[in-house]
């Protein structure tokens, strides 16, 4: 069986980067097709398959400027002749799934998200850009939406990361997703012993709807200290918040250095909206409790009162008193079972991913 597997660009790698080397390992002869490559940027696993990109890798700046040419990729996908292909994999955050498949082939979109930047986050998108590329938004979003909606059409069934987005793409697309969690590094993070120190951590790039802000505000007014761990800190955030000791900034982190922290973490706090959010997962299986906010990817990740705690408000004020909770929970003893920690996140694994997709692959039905 030829299988092609087309994902949005290859610049880096994160959580879809971490999906596609999973699809590798199911399917060792899949041929890649890209908007953009950087081999550099990616791994050894990836650099092994043929990558076949499209005409926006030629255009000038492409490996690091590639969003501004996000109008042109639905017609660049017209460049991918998938027609010698039996199976194809769209991975779909950026334009990926309105490739044209052979006719009986079976084209199976995992969509980590609808494009964000043309639906649901469309007005933070817009607010943060220049007026010349705010004009260029508003002439070419609406086409886009159009393209989205009507490319759709080509899949034969969707896969997504949480039932939040499932949910999502009933809405936009009026089709069914099924879901399959993952895949998560979960691994490395079982065997590391549990130390909690008297530190909450924070960890994940600063910028703002993952909210840091509010785990900042919350840590101070409340008097408790928290490490602030990850690439991206605005000058705003760092000067306004230096003088309170009991917050720590300490930037970008190995691995190595993450194992350690959520080992010493009495919790994460993780305050912001994500589709799933691979940070609360590797937490819990480092033994490490979430207070999360209830809404978005962590109400799959995180069980409420036992692996973590929820806040129902977006405030300091309310993750103030999750805070409150949890450590009254604590005293209890109730987020001491480790065994509890591993066997929910299991769930997320790698084998679990790949064993989930090969269902949906064995069914091979429309949805």
């Amino acid at each position: 069986m030829k299988v092609a597997i087309v994902h949005y660009w290859l610049v880096n790698m994160r959580g879809g980067e971490k999906m596609l080397e999973a699809l590798l390992e199911m399917f060792p002869q899949a041929d890649i097709f890209t908007h953009v490559y950087d081999p550099s940027s990616v791994s050894d696993l990836i650099n092994s398959h043929r990558v076949l990109t499209s005409k926006i890798q030629k255009l000038p700046f492409a490996k690091k400027m590639y969003q501004i040419y996000m109008p042109l990729m639905p017609n660049a996908l017209m460049d991918f002749d998938l027609r010698s292909y039996d199976l194809v994999i769209s991975s779909e955050s950026g334009p990926a799934k309105g490739v044209v498949p052979g006719p009986n082939a079976y084209h199976l979109c995992y969509c980590h998200s609808p494009m964000r930047y043309v639906w649901d986050m469309y007005h933070d998108y817009l607010g943060g850009a220049n007026p010349v590329v705010r004009l260029f938004m508003k002439s070419l979003i609406p086409g886009l939406r159009v393209w989205d909606i009507t490319s759709a059409n080509m899949v034969d069934r969707f896969v997504t990361n949480s039932n939040y987005v499932a949910k999502r793409i009933a809405r936009i697309y009026k089709r069914e997703a099924e879901v399959v969690f993952g895949p998560a590094s979960i691994e490395k993070y079982l065997e590391i012993p549990r130390k909690p120190q008297d530190y909450y951590l924070f960890f994940g790039q600063l910028t703002g709807y993952k909210r840091a802000d509010l785990a900042i505000e919350a840590c101070v007014k409340s008097g408790r200290k928290l490490i602030v761990a990850g690439s991206g800190a605005s000058k705003k955030i760092l000067a306004k918040n230096k003088k309170n000791t009991g917050i720590q900034f300490i930037g970008r982190v190995s691995d190595a250095e993450v194992s350690g922290l959520l080992s010493g973490a009495r919790a994460l706090i993780f305050p912001g909206i994500e589709d799933l959010g691979l940070v609360p997962i590797e937490a819990q299986a480092a033994g490490c409790p979430v207070i999360a906010f209830g809404e978005g990817g962590a109400i799959d990740t995180v069980k409420d009162n036992i692996t973590g705690i929820f806040f129902n408000e977006q405030t300091a004020a309310s993750l103030a008193d999750a805070l409150d909770r949890f450590e009254a929970a604590e005293k209890e003893g109730r987020f001491n079972n480790r065994a509890v920690f591993t066997e929910h996140v299991r769930q997320f694994s790698r084998n679990a991913f790949k064993q989930r997709m090969q269902k949906m692959l064995d069914e091979r039905k429309r949805v």
